[in-house]
């Protein structure tokens, strides 16, 4: 089985306004494997945070292949209470373009062996929060 610890961020400078998402990729250790910074036009932050939950999935699937994907277990941390909360269903999703990315990190997720989202301290993201903004 593989593990990947997946750390992500958005930022929106204007909220909303032009706005960029980090994605750090790490073994099960904590070893960076990875690091994708990218530009996603304008959006809010809560927008932003999604995207880069959806980069992440994207990714790994790309980079370790279907069948890898499907043994593989993810623990995507954030620091985005509301992103973390609706993805573990704690929060209802009101927004509908946040319906949307909802139902997209849904959908992928399905193509794992088991994905969790974790909330985490914004001093523990640093890293993906730097790839966000070197974006900009």
């Amino acid at each position: 089985m593989n593990k990947f610890i997946i750390y992500t961020d958005g930022a929106s400078k204007g909220n909303p306004g032009p706005a960029a998402v980090g994605v750090i990729i790490c073994d099960k250790n904590g070893k960076v494997l990875k690091e994708y910074s990218k530009e996603i036009g304008e959006a809010t932050n809560n927008e932003a945070e999604y995207q880069a939950v959806i980069l992440a999935l994207k990714k790994i699937k790309l980079l370790y292949g279907k069948k890898r994907a499907k043994e593989s277990e993810l623990e995507v941390r954030s620091d985005s209470q509301l992103l973390v909360s609706q993805l573990n269903g704690k929060y209802k999703i009101l927004d509908e373009k946040i319906q949307k990315l909802f139902i997209e990190v849904w959908n992928l997720q399905t193509e794992f062996k088991k994905v969790v989202f974790k909330l985490i301290p914004r001093g523990e993201n640093k890293l993906a929060d730097r790839a966000a903004n070197r974006a900009f």
